[in-house]
């Protein structure tokens, strides 16, 4: 493949005095712009890979390396969104992606450039609307949107989405996957999406990660999926590559990899 921009380098991570990791080697090379969905049963360890490349966790050995630089602590080029959106209450929607910009980026903007930035960010997840409300007022589905507003607004080099959408129901989450779609398609931002859901893996990803059991997690398999872009989830519901490609992940997942209880 192209010359990576994210480097994953024999990651392994142990907690305290477990006699097995969590995870156990874990290589995988990403390129600018790429979508990436990594996939797995509970207790793989996604999140916890996650985490190293954010950098709010080292590894136990081997690590991160995002365009040629170690991943050592937390920082704007890798933003993060996890599944509880971690919004600040008393804020407002705008306040709470303005707080973003002031933080990173904005250091370099004038205060009408830090706003119009800020305002840029709640337009593309169309929430500018609502940018005077505070969380507590708007929806679930809502409340992730200004999450995504404000990890966009730090102009990161890698989004991480950790189950952003778990916890929403169905139609909002179909919204929200559309969204992300068109940010990215927009953007060419590099994604790496933590996720247990197949369909969505296939929809938003160029490739699937696919992990082991854990602990002593190690990646299985990498899909590519072979969709064109701009995916339409209606016009990919009978597309034979779509079914293909989740055929596949099924399998790795309940046949090959399938929880012990329900081997």
């Amino acid at each position: 493949m192209d010359r990576a921009f994210l480097e994953i380098s024999r990651v392994s991570v142990r907690f305290g005095n477990a006699p097995l990791p969590v995870l156990n080697g874990i290589d995988l090379k990403v390129r600018k712009g790429e979508y990436v969905a990594v996939i797995g049963h509970s207790g793989c360890g996604k999140s916890t890979l996650l985490n190293v490349v954010a950098g709010l966790l080292p590894a136990t050995s081997g690590g991160a390396i995002l365009e040629g630089r170690e991943v050592s602590e937390p920082g704007p080029d890798r933003a993060v969104v996890f599944q509880n959106h971690s919004l600040l209450p008393w804020l407002t929607c705008y306040e709470n992606v303005k707080l973003a910009v002031d933080r990173t980026v904005g250091r370099d903007m004038s205060k009408a450039e830090r706003h119009a930035w800020t305002l840029h960010n709640l337009a593309l997840v169309r929430m500018d609307a609502h940018a005077q409300k505070r969380p507590a007022e708007i929806s679930g589905g809502m409340k992730q949107r200004i999450g995504i507003a404000r990890a966009l607004s730090m102009k990161p080099k890698v989004l991480l989405l950790d189950e952003p959408f778990g916890a929403l129901d169905a139609l909002t989450r179909a919204h929200l996957q559309d969204q992300v779609m068109h940010i990215h398609a927009e953007l060419g931002t590099t994604v790496m999406m933590i996720t247990h859901d197949v369909d969505e893996a296939v929809l938003l990803s160029d490739r699937i990660v696919m992990m082991t059991n854990g602990p002593n997690a190690t990646i299985g398999e990498i899909l590519d999926v072979d969709l064109p872009r701009p995916r339409d989830r209606l016009a990919l519901a009978s597309e034979p590559k779509f079914l293909a490609a989740r055929e596949a992940v099924l399998r790795f997942l309940h046949e090959r990899h399938a929880l012990p209880a329900a081997a």
